[in-house]
């Protein structure tokens, strides 16, 4: 029961390293709260709406922007990716700029912009993004323009931009985005100047998610919807929490089968206390009082086993930290180890686990040596 109880410990906590390291990852991208139009692509808001924002109490900065998909060409090479227009206050909502590989985070202006593209998208293009020589052309669909099938070059707007550096965060970021300025964007897709793809804010306080988002929700309107980060995200962060879930179901079948030797062990112990059982009747025991006896050497058992399994996995975990004694294979990843994360609502789950398990197992034997008749001999 100890070594399940571990085991199942361990696991969890290898699972939450790297939820957590997944998590780390998307906020990097993400911002704490986004702000995007109820309906249809673009919001608009005017000078005294971003003033507002802005200055909303817990909000410590907000960055307006604008993104859409783009087929970016360099001479034979292409690829579709999304280009995404930010403006100054961007790195101080994220830490896109802090994940750079190589060049710097720079962005130019509308008329002579200059892009950071992820790490797969630099490959895709092969190119080296912080000493190219020649611009990338990038072609975006023009507002209000039908699609013309036989040229569809003809609907789209197209210009010339310089590659600035290179982010890496995650593959699905790596491979799909290009950051330019604000200004850029919306030449090329013909927007307004007060109108936006979303703003995205930083706050200071991520206990204070839920109440500022209310309260930008019932000030902006049924027009507008206000997100938090795992709401940006929510079926990523839901399919973390189906995967931990089936994965303690799972391994809750390693208990399961543990619980099989307690079943034998009580069984061979109530053979070998036959005798005493049927003393403890005729002195005047209750079968309940019998049953509870062995009942209670099951949970005492579990329980010996669960703590030792505790202590077990919490020496190992610190081991992992502290060592890294398994590593990960491959050369790819940002960590070289597993992670281990131990959560208290873990360890008080799989402890539950044991007990409930043992009682269940317990209850079948202590039943059994409970309805034994008494028959004494002399």
């Amino acid at each position: 029961m100890g070594t399940g109880t571990a085991a199942l410990i361990i696991l969890l906590s290898v699972f939450n390293g790297f939820e957590d390291l997944v998590k780390s990852l998307y906020a990097d991208f993400y911002t704490d709260l986004r702000i995007i139009p109820a309906a249809g692509k673009t919001l608009q808001l005017t000078v005294e709406q971003k003033q507002k924002i802005a200055a909303w109490p817990g909000i410590t900065a907000v960055s307006f922007t604008v993104e859409e998909k783009a087929l970016l060409k360099n001479g034979d090479y292409q690829a579709l990716v999304f280009i995404k227009g930010v403006d100054s206050n961007y790195q101080k909502v994220n830490n896109v700029a802090g994940r750079l590989t190589r060049g710097k985070f720079l962005l130019g202006d509308a008329d002579k912009p200059a892009m950071v593209m992820g790490a797969g998208v630099e490959y895709s293009m092969r190119t080296e993004s912080d000493r190219a020589i020649l611009p990338l052309t990038v072609y975006l669909p023009r507002k209000g323009m039908n699609i013309e099938y036989a040229d569809p070059l003809q609907s789209l707007s197209a210009d010339n931009i310089v590659t600035a550096g290179a982010f890496a965060i995650q593959q699905d970021f790596d491979n799909n985005y290009v950051i330019t300025n604000l200004g850029f964007v919306k030449r090329m897709l013909g927007l307004q100047e007060n109108e936006y793809g979303a703003a995205e804010i930083a706050i200071n306080n991520k206990e204070a998610y839920e109440s500022i988002k209310k309260g930008l929700q019932q000030w902006l309107g049924k027009d507008y919807r206000v997100e938090t980060l795992y709401e940006q995200n929510r079926s990523l962060y839901a399919t973390m929490q189906h995967e931990k879930w089936f994965i303690f179901i799972l391994l809750s079948f390693i208990l399961i089968v543990a619980a099989f030797t307690m079943i034998g062990a009580l069984t061979m112990l109530i053979l070998e206390k036959q005798k005493d059982i049927q003393i403890l009747k005729a002195m005047g025991s209750t079968r309940n009082r019998v049953q509870t006896i062995f009942l209670s050497e099951g949970l005492l058992l579990a329980a010996i086993g669960a703590t030792g399994g505790i202590v077990l996995s919490f020496i190992i975990g610190w081991m992992q930290v502290k060592f890294k004694l398994i590593k990960l294979q491959g050369s790819t990843f940002l960590i070289d180890h597993y992670p281990i994360k131990f959560l208290p609502q873990d360890v008080l789950l799989v402890f539950i686990t044991v007990i409930v398990i043992a009682l269940t197992a317990s209850w079948f034997p202590s039943r059994k040596a409970a309805s034994q008749p008494i028959a004494l001999k002399a």
